[in-house]
């Protein structure tokens, strides 16, 4: 291909970035900015302009898809040749070093490579013979420690000396074991594959040499998801030739959690002190307006590479905010523009997608989806209903309303684990069949089943929760919270201190919150019935257009015509875990700017005055990255409560002049329409005078302490930690709080 096929439609920076061969290259590439084009066309650039063998470049990427596409893509521009490059991810990369040299650190070149759940399981076997209670260290989270460790280049000698207190002691003995085992297994985790190549490196300079002579030029996509072991690999091999290019947006390192390292992108300058830095800003995914909000809330983060992204697409529709009375009036006004913008404008439902903080916040979305039949799919995640600890809390209360259903029953038996397994029930249900007794009543005959040991006192024990849940005369929220608690099911994720499990015990508090908008449990039975039965609704295979449902963590490298985001609150989003920390606040943040981003059109963002979350109801006020977000670029939309509000402090005047019109008064008409839910009222906190360490008590939450106070009037708002549930984020005029 010529020079000038390879080098056509390039904008300026693009073209710089393509062309540029004196050295260490950094390009800052903003959302939408075409990374992955000159990316790919730099690489053909050096294979057809500069005759650089194809065999000489390293080019990596994070995930088998996105190398897939690349070398795709490298495949267009210089032929079937690509299909033999190193075009690769990290892991894929460090396998083929390692099947040639793994030699030179005492490991067979035909090494096993563990995936997570043999990772996981081999930890559980050396947590057993070091007689360590599987309750107090989960098998899972001592591997998500482990794996945190390697993944910032510490190795289990390491782990040891800085292990301060008894509980670092005992997973540094576990570190250890599990990696003579995997050694003497003649394996490595997917850790290992990074850690070990670095190993080699370091330990054998020849073999450094080797590829270092091999690889002349590297290109690394995605830079600020590196991590630390990822960093050391890519300075290694381009510290000789210095032809190292790095590609990324320290403005989209959102996976932190994951490991990566936003250091590794903002200090490319110090690894490399004679870097080009080149800065894509011309973005041709959004309009301008969604540009300027991204670029309004980013620039509050500090330390970052300054870049202004523009577009020449026009300036769009204004970005749509939506002030909601609570999450069900947010969804239903997120359905309904849903549903209008597909008959009045023509939009395909695989157009729009819908973005949340955490997997909960999907329920309500789902909910009103499926009372207007429209299809959806959520990426990245299960089904609210579909959840396995929502079925298996489900499962519970099935058992106790009725115990002859054999599927619950069977189900709640058997989490959390008690000893009774698949011998047992076959035993049990053998003795059911001869007698003619359904599998529950089986249970209570565990002895003359031949069931015996821990199985039997398994058994006993789960039909005495069954016998005393029953009992209760108390509310499906009650209920469901005593089953949970008192089966140990809450505890055992507890237990295991991972980002997975606070994930699932969010799930479980969110759907004791919806029993708790139930009377009665055969109603709230029949509710979670007729909205799970959706198959035809949300069948992730099916061919048939569907809106998107995704965490905004999930949206990376994503874009949409129309984009949703909910439960913009501080303390929803951002996280309340990161109100308190900087620079988890600037991950946030830097989340918020990958969420707006991924809109190419329309935008419309929503928060609302109450949410029932997690299983309690929070007032929190708009997120601050809401105020971050320029008023002119913005359009409001208010819900019923926030109309009556400014409809009433109108002048009697104003108020009787807009009566004429208030019929075609879209806001007003769901002010009146909505009249018919309860809400709560006003509680005049914010006029109560507390101040930072007062004494309070909450309607719900009990007694607590006032940590911070911010704002005033009706902005006021209050952080307070309760006994009962920890910190709370609270709007004061809203808040049910009595000093005392």
């Amino acid at each position: 291909m010529a020079e000038s096929a390879i080098l056509e439609g390039l904008n300026p920076a693009q073209y710089e970035a393509v062309t540029y061969t004196g050295g260490p290259l950094l390009v800052v590439a903003g959302a939408g900015s075409g990374k992955t084009r000159v990316l790919t066309h730099r690489i053909a650039h050096l294979i057809e302009d500069h005759g650089l063998s194809p065999f000489e470049i390293l080019a990596i990427t994070f995930t088998n898809k996105a190398a897939g596409e690349m070398r795709h893509r490298v495949g267009w521009l210089v032929g079937p040749v690509a299909e033999s490059m190193w075009v690769s991810t990290f892991h894929a990369a460090c396998v083929r070093i390692l099947r040639r040299d793994a030699a030179y650190i005492d490991y067979p070149t035909r090494f096993t490579i563990y995936d997570q759940g043999d990772a996981v399981r081999l930890c559980g076997y050396v947590l057993r013979d070091l007689n360590l209670d599987h309750k107090r260290f989960p098998p899972r989270s001592v591997h998500a420690v482990i794996s945190a460790a390697k993944n910032d280049n510490i190795g289990a000698d390491e782990y040891a000396e800085r292990a301060s207190n008894i509980y670092e002691r005992r997973i540094a003995e576990v570190f250890s074991t599990y990696q003579r085992r995997l050694a003497s297994a003649g394996a490595m985790d997917f850790d290992d594959l990074l850690l070990r190549t670095v190993e080699l490196f370091r330990n054998n300079p020849e073999v450094l040499e080797r590829w270092r002579q091999r690889f002349s030029h590297v290109l690394v996509d995605e830079y600020q998801d590196t991590n630390p072991v990822q960093n050391e690999l890519v300075i290694s091999l381009g510290a000789q030739s210095r032809q190292v290019t790095a590609v990324g947006d320290a403005d989209q390192s959102i996976y932190a959690f994951r490991g990566a390292d936003i250091r590794n992108i903002l200090e490319f300058e110090r690894a490399f002190d004679d870097v080009r830095i080149v800065v894509l800003e011309q973005n041709y995914r959004s309009t301008q307006n969604i540009l300027d909000a991204a670029n309004s809330v980013i620039v509050n983060n500090t330390g970052r590479k300054p870049k202004d992204l523009w577009t020449d697409r026009g300036s769009g529709p204004s970005i749509v905010r939506y002030h909601a009375d609570d999450e069900t009036d947010e969804a239903r006004y997120v359905v309904s523009e849903i549903v209008r913008r597909r008959q009045d404008e023509h939009m395909g439902l695989d157009e729009m997608a819908v973005f949340y903080r955490t997997n909960a916040q999907s329920r309500a979305v789902e909910e009103q989806l499926i009372k207007a039949e429209v299809p959806y799919r959520l990426v990245g995640g299960t089904r609210f209903y579909d959840r396995r600890e929502v079925r298996d809390a489900m499962a519970y209360l099935k058992a106790v309303t009725n115990p002859g259903d054999e599927v619950s029953v069977k189900r709640a038996l058997g989490v959390p684990k008690r000893g009774v397994g698949a011998t047992s029930v076959a035993k049990m249900d053998a003795y059911a069949a001869e007698n003619g007794l359904t599998f529950h009543e089986a249970l209570r005959h565990c002895a003359e089943a031949g069931v015996t040991g821990r199985s039997a006192t398994g058994a006993g024990q789960f039909c005495a929760l069954i016998d005393d849940i029953a009992s209760l005369q108390a509310s499906p929220a009650a209920v469901l919270q005593e089953l949970l608690e008192r089966s140990g099911y809450l505890d055992e994720l507890r237990s295991e201190k991972s980002v997975e499990a606070d994930g699932r015990l969010e799930n479980l508090a969110e759907l004791v919150g919806v029993a708790g908008e139930h009377d009665a449990m055969d109603d709230f039975l029949e509710a979670v019935a007729l909205v799970a039965d959706t198959d035809d609704l949300a069948d992730p295979g099916s061919d048939e257009s569907a809106v998107t449902l995704m965490t905004l963590h999930s949206a990376k490298g994503l874009e949409y015509p129309d984009v949703y985001i909910v439960g913009l609150e501080d303390g929803v989003f951002p996280h309340i875990r990161a109100l308190t920390e900087p620079h988890e606040l600037e991950e946030e943040r830097r989340l918020a700017y990958v969420g707006i981003t991924r809109a190419m059109r329309q935008l419309t963002v929503t928060h609302a005055w109450s949410r029932l979350l997690y299983g309690s109801r929070q007032y929190n006020p708009p997120s601050r990255f809401l105020k971050e977000i320029p008023e002119d670029l913005v359009h409001t939309v208010d819900g019923s409560r926030m109309a009556r509000s400014r409809y009433y402090r109108r002048s009697r005047r104003e108020r009787s002049l807009d009566r004429a019109s208030i019929n075609r008064d879209e806001i007003v008409d769901r002010a009146l329409d909505a009249g018919r839910q309860a809400r709560p009222s006003p509680s005049g906190a914010d006029r109560l005078g507390l101040k930072v360490g007062d004494d309070v008590r909450h309607s719900q939450w009990g007694e607590g302490v006032i940590i911070d106070i911010r704002g005033e009037g009706d902005d006021a708002q209050a952080s307070v930690r309760f006994a009962s549930v920890g910190d709370k984020q609270l709007l004061l005029s809203w808040a049910p709080l009595q000093k005392i």
